[in-house]
């Protein structure tokens, strides 16, 4: 299941897209955020998107796929981009990533041996 929270902890289960446009539309500057999640049974580990809207007007953008070390990071000034990114990864669309320079930033999450 597919789940959107705000950074003021308000939840929607299975957002459309409508729902997942004007979450991001509200965010308001200076370090507001958004997460979706997809929670499933049978899926072990984190599995979400999130936004930040930073105070200098860009867009921090993240992801994780499963576990820490699959944890990436772009920065953009675009909304246009970042809905587009939100949606498709909601969708399940192999081409989300496309038009971001992703950083791995797993090692911040995972600890050292």
């Amino acid at each position: 299941m597919l789940i959107a929270t705000s950074a003021n902890g308000h939840v929607v289960k299975r957002p459309s897209k409508p729902a997942i446009g004007t979450m991001l539309a509200n965010l308001r500057r200076g370090n507001e955020h958004m997460v979706l999640e997809r929670q499933e049974e049978d899926r072990e580990g984190d599995w979400y998107i999130q936004v930040l809207f930073r105070d200098n007007n860009t867009y921090q953008l993240e992801y994780r796929d499963g576990v820490p070390a699959e944890h990436y990071q772009t920065q953009t000034v675009s909304q246009e981009k970042v809905h587009t990114a939100l949606i498709g990864w909601a969708t399940g669309k192999p081409d989300w990533r496309e038009g971001f320079m992703w950083n791995n930033i797993g090692d911040m999450f995972t600890p050292e041996a």
